[in-house]
């Protein structure tokens, strides 16, 4: 189990600085919407700020933004940031953005009402509401307020950190000193496709795979990577191997048998599988769902079971699958930019997730996978768990939402489970911030 810890949050510096800790990075020409319940934060959204800033697209774009707001059924307000360098030393800033304000105020006005606006810059920041020259000057507030924020040196003290923006390029291809390892990979990919259906060969396959992400962190042969980047290739066992990963092995092989693909005969000559030192650990996840079915493959990857993921295990495959992914190209590239999308995804960057999907399928085409949990994360699908020890994002579409859970935000380090509570106060003392006016002495409480 978790702990849960609460966190308070008094200053618009500190909602803005709390935005990079939830997304995994600093957002650019974003719109991000916080929800919130009662005087807790909810949900956080953030997406592509329209195309060309044309003003006919608005009312869509803030439909839309509505529309995925909703996954917060609870919310009964919002609070915007829109994150931009365009207009700023010009004068622009108002006249460029008030408009998508306006318009996400009044499609908004019949749900969670608009609490509050930012407008973030690179070295600025301002409310977009206030007319106080001495509380929002012009250009704006430096922006180092938000990074020396208290929430954000709570966050980098409890072990958050905020990453460069996702990549967006296409992988590059394979690394010639690598070739030992795409001739091995070749060559057991012949054999695992005669193999496939064999349940003694999917033991096989998950022993090593669980030898490997349970032992000690040392170099793979070249033959062991390419044994590894074949599995992947075999659909049921990438499948399986994630599976593994987050729920055990257990619900890995009775997954495998409830889908049905492995035949009664195994008979045949036994899986050339490559030694590796140690044993796999025993997992505590459960092979499971509440009403005692076996936990299904869709369920695992959909991020409907389990409600706490093996997270160490899960950690270890996005370690190994990095050492895999520089080996090379093609099928097997695609299989790790999805599996490393998925774990992404499932730990709640959405457009972290995103990026490796859009360049799975870029890597091979069609790769249905990376289609399939793209089109789900851009749903805004949350992946289970208690108060987020799986968080939820994510899109494949290059203008789709980034969705996360924040009410209680898993750090990774250390597991501490955490509730963001305001107790709003304006950015100074100033009467003519929406903040101070309508927030200021409010407490917080979970829900």
């Amino acid at each position: 189990m978790t702990s849960k810890e609460r966190m308070t949050i008094s200053q618009p510096e500190d909602v803005l600085g709390f935005i990079p800790h939830v997304l995994g990075y600093w957002p650019t020409d974003s719109l991000v919407a916080i929800t919130m319940q009662g005087n807790t934060l909810g949900a956080t959204l953030r997406v592509d700020l329209p195309a060309g800033g044309s003003r006919s697209l608005l009312p869509l774009f803030a439909a839309r933004v509505r529309d995925y707001l909703a996954a917060d059924e609870r919310a009964d307000g919002v609070l915007l940031a829109v994150f931009t360098d365009a207009g700023w030393q010009d004068g622009t800033l108002l006249d460029r953005n008030m408009p998508l304000l306006a318009e996400l105020q009044e499609v908004l006005g019949s749900g969670p009402c608009v609490r509050e606006a930012w407008l973030v810059g690179t070295e600025y920041w301002r409310s977009a509401y206030c007319t106080d020259a001495a509380c929002c000057p012009a250009p704006g507030r430096p922006v180092e307020q938000i990074r020396d924020s208290r929430i954000n040196a709570e966050m980098v003290y409890r072990g958050s950190s905020v990453a460069n923006p996702p990549p967006a390029g296409i992988p590059l291809g394979a690394d010639p000193r690598h070739l030992g390892t795409l001739d091995s990979e070749e060559r057991h990919l012949a054999q695992m496709l005669l193999h496939w259906r064999s349940r003694r060969s999917l033991d096989a396959v998950l022993e090593l795979w669980g030898r490997i992400l349970d032992g000690p962190d040392a170099p793979l042969t070249p033959e062991l990577l390419g044994f590894l980047r074949a599995s992947l290739r075999v659909p049921a066992w990438r499948d399986a191997v994630a599976v593994m990963a987050a729920a055990g092995t257990s619900a890995a092989c009775r997954g495998a048998e409830a889908f049905g693909y492995l035949t009664a005969n195994d008979d045949g000559p036994p899986l050339d599988v490559p030694k590796v030192a140690g044993t796999a650990g025993d997992t505590a996840g459960t092979d499971a769902n509440a009403d005692g079915a076996p936990l299904s493959y869709g369920d695992v990857l959909l991020g409907l079971h389990p409600r706490i993921p093996d997270w160490p295990r899960m950690e270890r495959l996005e370690a190994v699958l990095s050492g895999l992914r520089d080996a090379g190209g093609g099928e097997a590239l695609a299989a790790i930019l999805t599996l490393q999308g998925w774990i992404h995804w499932c730990k709640g960057s959405g457009s972290f997730a995103h990026g490796h999907f859009v360049r799975a399928d870029a890597e091979q085409p069609g790769y249905r996978l990376a289609e399939l949990l793209g089109e789900w994360c851009g749903a805004g699908r949350f992946a289970a768990g208690p108060g987020g020890a799986r968080r939820h994002g994510g899109s494949l579409a290059a203008r789709r939402p980034e969705l996360t859970a924040v009410p209680r935000l898993s750090i990774r380090k250390n597991r501490e489970t955490m509730v963001a509570e305001t107790r709003l106060g304006p950015c100074i003392e100033c009467p003519k911030c929406p903040w101070t006016r309508e927030h200021s002495g409010a407490v917080g409480s979970s829900t």
